[in-house]
């Protein structure tokens, strides 16, 4: 909902949609509105196909997940992975694995609103497209992404120190 209120002031902002998948009628119909409106910012796949899912999120420069409520996901880590920046509400898993940029001290590995309303994702849109023009920054935050370990290796090893704290009360 929030990408269908902020789409215009996204567009005019700078920023190019590409949108891969199928879903309610209602979203689809939008997709394909904005598509024609700006046919040359717009593009959208509807059905799933996973090694093009993985192509354009290597290939983007920023990953957009405004969900209002996210238990995990996945899709950031991947794409943190391949070096496309994150921009994500800070909710549930999204706001666990995606660390707000700090410029002054140069780490975190993407970017967050708090608020579920079309101007907070706006106003990070914009934040996010000014870093992008910096190209020192925009290379630091993907590095930083691309160095975090997702793997269950990393998992395993944060809950034995879970289970090692515990036993050691």
């Amino acid at each position: 909902d929030l990408i269908k209120q902020a789409a215009g002031q996204m567009l005019e902002a700078g920023a190019f949609f590409i949108a891969l998948g199928s879903g309610e009628s209602e979203y689809e119909k939008f997709l394909q509105a904005l598509k024609d409106y700006a046919p040359h910012r717009v593009a959208i796949y509807k059905g799933f196909n996973e090694p093009l899912a993985h192509q354009i999120e290597a290939g983007a420069d920023i990953f957009l997940m405004p969900s209002l409520y996210e238990p995990c996901g996945l899709n950031q880590m991947y794409s943190m992975r391949y070096g496309t920046v994150p921009l994500v509400r800070a909710t549930g898993g999204l706001d666990d694995t995606v660390e707000q940029f700090n410029p002054l001290n140069g780490e975190g590995t993407g970017f967050k609103f708090e608020h579920y309303s079309a101007q907070a994702l706006v106003d990070k849109i914009r934040e996010t497209l000014y870093w992008y023009t910096q190209p020192a920054a925009w290379r630091r935050i993907q590095q930083n992404g691309m160095r975090v370990d997702n793997s269950w290796q990393a998992a395993a090893r944060k809950y034995v120190r879970v289970y090692q704290a515990l036993s050691a009360m």
